[in-house]
């Protein structure tokens, strides 16, 4: 879409976008279906080389310290050099972790620390690989057209996210869990290929620094300018804690004690799956002019499972809960990717979005831990109402930020390193745009 004035130009070319937008879905969803059974695998060549569920927690934990401890210095890290560079680098990272541990696992010589080890090469990997992969997503649509794409592109990952879960669940019983390892070493490669083919012609160059403090600052300063980010970033620091803790720790425990067993509970996070994916495609079409308004309403339906296990709700009823909240989340999680897009400079990009992770992150680990003492402390069904009461309550918080209710979504378009312009024409409220 063009206004009246426009002219052609390199800058301003559909091509590297659409073509851009191409392989980073394709890459997307080769390294999805790989990691998803990797983390199902990872999990059981650790009970398979002896260890217990006490050793399956501190492999996980390997994997989200690094998360937590690079994610900052990753973004700025993203929006100091080539994008592309940074996301193939990570992928050949993670390539070479995975395929060690494939090796040691079918060859039977996996230790405790290796396995640690190698977990926590992932995790530094991601740590570095997100902001930059964020950044040049968004980097490679243009405004109009912005809304949809990211709801493909979520759509596109969940949906690979369900397969490679089911796939390698097949996998695992069916031969070692050490080839699903080997298979996940070899779609980072492949996707590492893919992403070194990104066109980035269309980026500006960045200019000369103040050293990596200074662009730490400058992302830091670009989030506490806008009230909008700043509060959103908080509440989902609180809402990920609570959410992870209630379906990571209250939920098998619900499932196990209420409603008999592990059945119910896959069924549960399996509708949330499907829920993810009609909330992708009910994004696809709707363009709420709000965004954040309408995204932020809809977390609060993020209450409703932690709700359900407190009752408990028999199964049909859980999984209705469950799908819900997939396609609320989804409709928070496109219109939050809108907004960064319209608001927040191509420069800046990885770096805001390596504070976001890191608040969604950083309270996970803590918020796990003490799922527990919390229990015994004053009961299940009393800590699960608890949860979702937070949720509620910080999200009627955020309602309170007037840019959260009134930012507006703009009829713009954007390109990487040209500044958002009005259109002349064509009013695209509604509109539903190209992929490229």
């Amino acid at each position: 879409m063009t206004s009246a004035d426009s002219s052609p130009s390199p800058a301003l070319s559909p091509a590297p976008a659409g073509r851009n937008f191409g392989l980073l879905t394709a890459a997307a969803i080769i390294t999805s279906l790989g990691s998803n059974g990797a983390l199902i695998a990872a999990a059981f060549a650790v009970l398979e080389s002896g260890g217990d569920s006490g050793d399956v927690g501190l492999v996980a934990a390997a994997r989200t310290a690094p998360l937590v401890l690079f994610l900052l210095i990753g973004g700025a890290v993203a929006d100091r050099l080539p994008r592309h560079r940074v996301m193939v680098a990570a992928n050949t990272l993670n390539c070479v972790s995975q395929a060690v541990f494939a090796w040691l696992v079918l060859t039977g010589g996996a230790e405790l620390w290796q396995m640690m080890l190698l977990t926590a090469l992932c995790g530094t990997g991601q740590a570095f690989f997100g902001p930059a992969a964020e950044g040049m997503l968004m980097s490679s649509v243009t405004g109009d057209q912005a809304a949809r794409a990211f709801a493909f592109f979520r759509m596109s990952m969940h949906g690979a996210a369900i397969g490679g879960a089911a796939l390698g669940g097949a996998m695992i019983a069916a031969m070692d869990p050490g080839w699903v390892l080997a298979v996940d070493a070899a779609a980072f490669a492949v996707a590492g290929v893919l992403r070194a083919f990104l066109n980035v012609s269309h980026i500006p160059a960045r200019a000369p620094g103040g050293g990596l403090l200074a662009d730490l600052r400058e992302g830091w300063q670009e989030v506490v300018g806008r009230p909008w980010l700043w509060a959103v970033v908080l509440q989902f620091s609180v809402v990920v804690a609570v959410v992870g803790a209630a379906e990571a720790v209250y939920g098998p425990l619900v499932a196990r004690d209420e409603l008999g067993g592990a059945r119910p509970w896959g069924f549960a996070l399996a509708a949330f799956g499907v829920g993810t994916l009609g909330g992708a495609l009910l994004m696809m079409r709707w363009k709420p002019r709000r965004l954040l308004l309408a995204g932020t309403l809809c977390v609060f339906p993020l209450a409703l499972p932690s709700a359900g296990l407190a009752i408990p709700l028999p199964v049909a009823g859980l999984c209705t809960v469950m799908f819900v909240t997939g396609v609320a989340i989804e409709v928070f999680g496109v219109s939050w990717m809108t907004a960064l897009h319209q608001e927040i400079p191509e420069e800046k990009l990885s770096r805001v979005a390596a504070y976001d992770w890191f608040g969604s992150v950083a309270m996970v680990p803590l918020a796990t831990a003490a799922a527990g003492p919390v229990e015994t402390l004053v009961g299940r069904s009393e800590a699960l109402w608890g949860c979702a009461a937070l949720i509620v309550l910080v999200t009627a918080g955020v309602l309170l930020v007037p840019d959260v209710r009134n930012l507006t979504r703009r009829s713009t378009v954007k390109e990487a390193g040209v500044p958002a312009r009005p259109l002349e024409s064509a009013d695209t409220e509604g509109a539903v745009g190209g992929l490229g």
